[in-house]
C-alpha cells in the first residue's frame, strides 16, 4: 500500500487528462484495502481505480482513488474439457488474455487488445469481435467498501446487460473488485462468426486456424481502426451503440440503406459510429478535442488538460446525433 497526495493523474487514465487527486492510495492487496478503509472517513467520496480507460476526470477530485493493483494468476479447477483461472484484478487485460493464447485456453481470444484490467472487464461487460465476457466470468470476488464485508458473486448476480453489470450500477464505486475467475475451453473452439473477421481469414484453412492466428488478426484489425492511447489520448468507444425498434430502423434504412444492423431481443441494435459519421463528425477537430480519423465513435484528446472540453464535445455530438435520427446516444465512459 502507498499513499501520494495532491497528484496529477494524467498517468492513470488513457484520455491523458491533466486533473489531480487529493488522496491516491495504491492498493496491491487485500489487506491493503482494509487497512485504507479504517483510515478514511467512511464519508469521503471515494473512486475506484483500474486502467483508466474508460473514464473521463473533468475536474480535480477532492475525495479519494483506491487504486487496483492487485496482481496474481492461479487454475483453480480443471476437467478434461474446462479450466478455471483466477486473476487478480489489477492485472493488464491484454496480457492475460495472450497468457490464456499461449496456453491454448479457448474463448477468450476475441477479446485482444482491450486496453484496461481484468477488474474492468465484469464491470463494463467488454466484448468485441462476437465474443462478451458474461460468457466467461465464472465468479467476481471482493469487497464492499462501505461496510468492509467480502463477498463472491457468481455470473448470475453479476446482472450482465449490454455493456453493463451490477457493479457499474447499484454497485459502482462501492464494490472493489480483487479477483475474477474466468471459465475457458481447453478444446479448440474458435468464434470468426464476425464480418471482419471472415473477411480477414476468406482464403484461410479453417480448420487448421490456431487461436494465435486469431488473436493476431484481431490485433491487427484494432490497430488498423483504433488510435494507441500511449500516443494519443483516448477511451476507446465513448457511446454504447444504441438498441432501436424495428419501425425507427427501416424509418433510418429507406434513408440510408447501408447502415449496419445486428438483430438483439426483437430490435436492432446499430453502430453509433455509422450515426455519428452520418452527422458529419468522423475525423472532424475543434481545439483540443475531435474524433479519430479513422473510427467516429473514438473521441481524442490533442492536448487537452481539462477533461470538460472533451464531455462539452460529446454533447454536441449527441445533440446532432437526436436532431437527426431521434436517437439519443447513451455514454459509454464513465465521467467524473
Amino acid at each position: 500500500m502507498s499513499l501520494e497526495k495532491n497528484i496529477s493523474i494524467k498517468n492513470y487514465n488513457t484520455f491523458g487528462v491533466d486533473q489531480k487527486v487529493k488522496n491516491f492510495y495504491k492498493i496491491n492487496t487485500e489487506d491493503d484495502l482494509v487497512k485504507v478503509l479504517n483510515l478514511i472517513p467512511s464519508n469521503e467520496e471515494k473512486i475506484i481505480l483500474g486502467g483508466g480507460s474508460n473514464i473521463l476526470f473533468t475536474q480535480d477530485f477532492s475525495g479519494t482513488i483506491l487504486y487496483n493493483n492487485i496482481l496474481g494468476r492461479k487454475v483453480i479447477k480443471e476437467t478434461q474439457e474446462s479450466i478455471y483461472i483466477k486473476f487478480g484484478a489489477g492485472e493488464n487485460w491484454d496480457k492475460i488474455v495472450g497468457h490464456c493464447v499461449n496456453n491454448k485456453w479457448y474463448g477468450i481470444e476475441n477479446l485482444s487488445l482491450i486496453p484496461g484490467s481484468v477488474g474492468a472487464a465484469p464491470i463494463q461487460n467488454i466484448g468485441a469481435y462476437g465474443t462478451e465476457i458474461e460468457n466467461l466470468i465464472h465468479e467476481v470476488s471482493g469487497i464492499n467498501i462501505l461496510n468492509g464485508n467480502h463477498k463472491i458473486y457468481n455470473n448470475n448476480s453479476c446482472d450482465f446487460t449490454y455493456r453493463n453489470s451490477v457493479f457499474k450500477s447499484k454497485l459502482k464505486n462501492i464494490f472493489f473488485i480483487t479477483n475474477v475467475t474466468i471459465k475457458l475451453s481447453k478444446i479448440k473452439k474458435l468464434n470468426i462468426s464476425y464480418k471482419e473477421l471472415k473477411e480477414h481469414f476468406k482464403n484461410k484453412d479453417l480448420k487448421n486456424l490456431s487461436i494465435k492466428e486469431v488473436r493476431n488478426a484481431i490485433i491487427k484489425i484494432r490497430n488498423s481502426k483504433l488510435p494507441d492511447p500511449n500516443r494519443l489520448g483516448n477511451a476507446g468507444s465513448f457511446f454504447k451503440n444504441p438498441l432501436i425498434d424495428n419501425e425507427k430502423y427501416n424509418h433510418i434504412k429507406n434513408l440510408y440503406p447501408d447502415i449496419p444492423s445486428y438483430d438483439s431481443n426483437n430490435n436492432k441494435k446499430v453502430p453509433a459510429a455509422f450515426l455519428i459519421e452520418k452527422c458529419g463528425w468522423k475525423g472532424c477537430r475543434e481545439e483540443n478535442v475531435g474524433t479519430y480519423k479513422k473510427h467516429a465513435l473514438v473521441l481524442v484528446n490533442y492536448g487537452c488538460k481539462n477533461g470538460r472540453e472533451i464531455l462539452d464535445f460529446s454533447e454536441k455530438i449527441k445533440k446532432s446525433v437526436m436532431d437527426k435520427f431521434n436517437i439519443e446516444l447513451v455514454r459509454e465512459v464513465n465521467v467524473h
